[in-house]
Order: structure tokens, then C-alpha cells, then sequence
């Protein structure tokens, strides 16, 4: 059954945890079926290796029976599946996993093929020192490569009780509005099932607005946001919604940077923010900034967790003392196995993200290595310029490339989005004058309707240098 005592298996089942709002189906009876129809594959296939399961369900409570049913079966790799991937997506998935049953919908169609043969297995393709029970988090759909990070219910376990002890909580109450095929999502339903607490599950941050009809104490509950939701609400909230979001014990804010004028604004409405640094490959956040520090003026990533030890180290692999940046290196009991079916070769996963600790030791991000742009010899941080550019109220949305060009290497791009519509590429420019050093500033201004983003906030830079550099032959012509 489950890996985890009698009292919390029999709790589980019965759902009496779970707080959704719409009419749902028994989860009992979900996973009973699910847990009947794998232990029904090992023995008609004779198997004798874990099943691979693909979920991939978007209702919450066939997502959980099918969780459920394949945790009890034990002898899973359970995968879970993003189901708005699209057809290239959803080919690469399928290389990977090569599951023996897909629960949910995959919209197969004639130009995705897939024939389930139980016992037709590439052993390059399995790693035989994988262990029996295995839940693989997707990672990497901004890169335009999909991978599965593998945990544990070991390695899950640690993140909650890391979560545990950084918040001094016993019992962890969320009210989810993310996914759980994200690892943000996946992990409230973790904290949920391993610390006996509840978790309220809405089909949208956008229900938010209609919180009147779901009945919690939100002092009692965590949230976690990405910044465009946060964003969003803040820019259409009433004072009621206000008053609610301020009410919650934390507001975990994680997923992607959130720029400091969003952050300004939360601290106006005195919403008790924490925002995280973590990822798919530790389960969740390692770094945390308290809300009572948020509150009183502090705009970082926060004191690492217990479970996680992170240092900084410079391009030859020394590590860095305060105040200095470099690539972030992580070590923790929460940290994947691998990215399946190959395990981590080092203890220490080593980031593509840069940043340093002050002198309290709270932890800064700088921005991402590849998304550094060298100009004329002179390194240029995106996430740098961004936040300054956010400063002069001048935009709803921006993000900054950078391109190649004969004269100084690469140029900074930024691409942005307004609502004003004085706002051009002079008024731009002027309000960076003194701001930035010049070197810094954008080369090029280009406007959109909309900065495309995923669910979680993230932005394709590929796709974006693409339309980036489309606009500027354009320009150029």
C-alpha cells in the first residue's frame, strides 16, 4: 500500500483532506480501480520490472486516485504529464518514457504514434539500478527539451519536512491554484498527505476572485503563486480580494523572478510574500525569504532551508565569499536522483543560475548564465535591466535578449508591452538616463501586444530571440 502509515493511508482514501469545490467522484473508487488495473498489467504481462505510468489527467481528483493507485501498487515510475503539451511535446514524452499505460488524454492523432508493447524494452533504455517506486517531475518545456527529474518518496519527503522546520508548522494547509504536474503544485499535495493537513484545490487563480465561496480560514493556509498571477490579481483586485490575499499565512511566490515593483506593490497591501528560489530538481524551494522580512523592506531569495546546502563558486570551481557572485551549487536530501533514467554523476547539482549571499547570508539571484549577454567585453544581466525598466511604470511587461551583431558581439533587445500610449521608444530610452549604465541599456525597443508566457510565468527565450529578430529585420528593411 502506501508508503506511508495505516492512520495517514486510511485518511488519504477517504478524502476527508481534500477540499474541492465541485461535485467530484469517490476518490476511493478511483484508486481501487487504478491500483486493481496495474496489479491486473504485472501479471497478464508478466512483468518483472515496474509498470511506466503516464498521468496525465487535468481533474484534480482523477489525477489523485491515479497518484494514489499507482503509489499503493508500489512497483511504479510514475510520470506526470503536462496534458496542454502539443504534438512535439508529446513525441518527445513518449521516446522517453515509453509508458505501459497513459492515464488521461494525450490527443493522439495520425501524426503521433504509439503502440504499447509491454515486453519489446531498448535496455539502454532502463537503468536496472533504478529503484521500484519512482515519481518523474517534467522539467525543461521553456528549453524545448522535455526531461523527467526522478524522485523518491524519500527525496519528496525531505523537501516537506525542510518546508516543516524553515516555517515551524507541524500541519500544512495550502489552497492550491497551480498544477500538479508542476513541482509547485505537485508539493502542496505532498505537504498536504505527509503533515496530516488539508488542501483546497481551485481550478484557477482566477477563482480567487470568487474566494467568498469556499469556506477556509485563510490564516490557517499557505498559497503559492508565479508573478503573473500575482500580477494579475493585483492589477484587478478589488479591496475585498485585497484584504483576503492579505490574510493568508504566506504567500509562497516562486516559478520565475518577480520584478521589484511587483513586489513594492504587495508590500503596500502588506501580503505577507515569500518569495522561493527552488526547481523541479530539488523538489521545490531550498531558499525562502520569510514574509516578516519581506514586510519590513527585504526584496531576495531568503535563507536556505534545512535540508538544502547551496554555495556560490566561481568559472574555475572555487568557492566565493559574501558579496561575490557566481554559479550556485546545490546539495540536498530533496535533490532528484537523476533526469530518467540516468543518474546525477555528482553530489552537487550544478545550476545554470547565477547569485551570491550577503553579508546575513540571504541568498540573491542575479539571473541565468546563458541568459547573460556579452557586449563590447561588458557582461549585461537581463534580470537586472528588467527590474529597472519595471521601475519606470512605463510598462506591463518586459523582458530583455540579447542578439548577435557584427560591431559589439551580441546587443540587448527589450521587448515590451504598454497600456499608455504616449509611451514610444524616446520616452524609453530618457527614462533609463542616469539609471543604467549606458552599456546596459537596450539597443532596440520592441513593442508586442502580449509577452508570451507559459502557465507558470517562464518565458521561451528561444521563441522570443526568434520573433525578436524578425521584428528588427523588419526595422532594418
Amino acid at each position: 500500500m502506501l508508503p506511508i502509515n495505516d492512520k495517514n493511508s486510511q485518511k488519504i482514501i477517504n478524502a476527508d483532506w481534500l477540499l474541492i469545490p465541485e461535485e467530484t467522484a469517490n476518490l476511493s473508487e478511483i484508486f481501487q480501480d487504478k491500483f486493481k488495473q496495474l496489479e491486473q498489467l504485472q501479471q497478464l504481462n508478466h512483468l518483472n520490472r515496474p509498470v511506466r505510468i503516464l498521468i496525465t489527467q487535468p481533474s484534480p481528483i482523477e489525477f489523485l486516485g491515479s497518484f494514489l493507485g499507482a503509489i499503493g501498487h508500489g512497483k511504479s515510475h510514475i510520470f506526470l504529464g503536462n496534458h496542454h503539451w502539443q504534438k512535439s511535446e508529446w513525441q518527445q514524452v513518449l521516446e522517453i518514457v515509453k509508458p505501459d499505460v497513459i492515464w488521461g488524454d494525450i490527443g493522439f492523432n495520425d501524426d503521433i504514434n504509439y503502440n504499447f508493447d509491454h515486453n519489446n524494452i531498448d535496455e539502454n533504455q532502463v537503468n536496472p539500478e533504478l529503484p521500484e517506486l519512482l515519481i518523474m517531475i517534467p522539467t525543461g518545456g521553456t528549453s524545448g527539451k522535455i526531461k523527467f527529474v526522478m524522485h523518491t518518496w524519500q527525496t519528496l519527503k525531505a523537501s516537506v519536512q525542510g518546508f516543516q522546520k524553515y516555517f515551524q508548522v507541524n500541519q500544512i494547509n495550502s489552497c492550491c491554484v497551480l498544477p500538479f504536474y508542476h513541482v509547485s503544485g505537485f508539493m502542496q499535495l505532498m505537504r498536504a498527505i505527509l503533515t496530516d493537513g488539508q488542501l483546497l484545490i481551485l481550478p484557477s487563480y482566477k477563482e480567487l476572485f470568487n474566494h467568498t465561496k469556499y469556506p477556509i480560514k485563510p490564516t490557517n493556509f499557505f498559497i503559492s503563486l508565479v508573478p503573473t498571477q500575482l500580477q494579475r490579481l493585483l492589477e484587478n483586485a478589488d479591496d475585498h480580494l485585497i484584504r483576503y490575499l492579505a490574510e493568508f499565512a504566506t504567500v509562497l511566490l516562486g516559478g520565475a523572478p518577480a520584478h521589484l515593483q511587483l513586489l513594492k506593490i504587495a508590500r503596500e497591501y502588506h501580503i505577507k510574500l515569500a518569495p522561493t528560489y527552488g526547481m523541479s530538481e530539488t523538489a521545490s524551494q531550498i531558499a525562502t525569504l520569510k514574509p516578516v522580512d519581506f514586510l519590513q523592506g527585504i526584496s531576495n531569495s531568503g535563507q536556505i532551508l534545512p535540508h538544502a546546502t547551496i554555495n556560490i563558486y566561481d568559472q574555475e570551481n572555487n568557492i566565493l565569499s559574501t558579496n561575490q557572485t557566481g554559479i550556485i551549487k546545490i546539495k540536498a536530501t530533496s535533490l532528484g536522483l537523476g533526469y530518467y533514467p540516468q543518474f546525477f554523476t555528482n553530489q552537487a547539482f550544478t545550476t545554470d543560475d547565477l547569485g551570491y549571499f550577503d553579508q546575513d547570508q540571504y541568498l540573491h539571484i542575479i539571473g541565468r548564465d546563458q541568459d547573460k549577454i556579452i557586449s563590447g567585453g561588458e557582461n549585461i544581466f537581463p534580470a537586472e535591466v528588467e527590474a529597472v525598466i519595471y521601475q519606470t511604470n512605463l510598462v506591463k511587461d518586459v523582458c530583455v535578449i540579447g542578439l548577435p551583431d557584427q560591431d559589439w558581439g551580441e546587443i540587448a533587445i527589450a521587448l515590451y508591452s504598454t497600456d499608455q500610449s504616449a509611451v514610444n521608444t524616446t520616452v524609453l530610452n530618457h527614462s533609463l538616463q542616469g539609471q543604467l549604465s549606458k552599456y546596459k541599456q537596450p539597443k532596440y525597443w520592441l513593442k508586442l501586444d502580449e509577452i508570451p508566457r507559459n502557465n507558470q510565468g517562464k518565458i521561451n527565450r528561444l521563441v522570443l530571440r526568434e520573433i525578436a529578430q524578425s521584428l528588427l529585420n523588419q526595422l532594418k528593411d
